[in-house]
């Protein structure tokens, strides 16, 4: 990950937008360029060619999914530009298409309220700028209350350990959540991707796998 890391942000709230300059900016991120709609945002990530994309979802021209597509249109082009989507409401498929995109790596999902906690936010985009990814935790709330479970095969556990996988965590940070060993973590994390009859790879690899099936299942 560079040192300083380069941003596009799109966003069409000219004071919303404004307010992640500044933020993005006192966290010491360079905000390289700063638009409002969809097709400005693909010619600004061209032109730049940043680390990082910030993007709200619903974009002009449509005001629909046109920020989420124009991510996932860069992200065909330069499958290792990072990318934080922003949303104001739950919506698992969005995040799915995200992961779907390049090579799973390098990508997140998160509510716009996620803001409000702005080292949070931050460090979210640090994680996915770093090779990570980063789920909003109502997100995997969201999921894990699904009626019917299609990942029944895992049990509550492990589908706790997925739960704080997707969300970006490394197995030492959801060993001080859950108040285990780190190890005890890794056989979980094990258990899962062998459950889950995801190929050999490079374990990073095989956990992003793991997340994509994770929100695949959720529709």
């Amino acid at each position: 990950m560079p040192s300083v890391i380069r941003v596009v942000l799109a966003e069409d709230e000219v004071l919303l937008r404004e307010g992640l300059v500044g933020l993005l900016t006192r966290f010491d991120f360079a905000v390289v360029a700063a638009v409002g709609s969809a097709p400005e945002l693909v010619d600004a990530v061209r032109t730049h060619r940043p680390d990082l994309v910030v993007t709200d979802i619903r974009m002009p021209p449509e005001h629909r999914d046109d920020g989420l597509r124009a991510a996932v249109t860069l992200r065909a082009e330069r499958p290792d530009l990072a990318v934080v989507v922003l949303s104001q409401h739950v919506r698992s498929g969005y995040a799915a298409a995200l992961l779907d995109s390049g090579d799973g790596r390098r990508v997140g999902y998160l509510l716009k309220d996620r803001v409000a906690d702005v080292a949070e936010f931050a460090d979210a985009l640090r994680r996915v700028a770093a090779g990570g990814t980063a789920v909003d935790p109502d997100v995997v709330r969201h999921l894990l209350r699904r009626p019917r479970d299609p990942l029944d095969a895992l049990s509550r556990r492990e589908r706790e350990v997925l739960g704080l996988v997707a969300e970006g965590h490394s197995n030492g940070a959801i060993a001080a959540r859950l108040h285990v060993t780190e190890a005890a973590v890794g056989k979980h994390v094990g258990n899962i991707l062998a459950k889950l009859d995801l190929p050999p790879d490079q374990d990073t690899h095989r956990r992003v796998l793991a997340v994509l099936a994770y929100l695949r299942a959720g529709g």
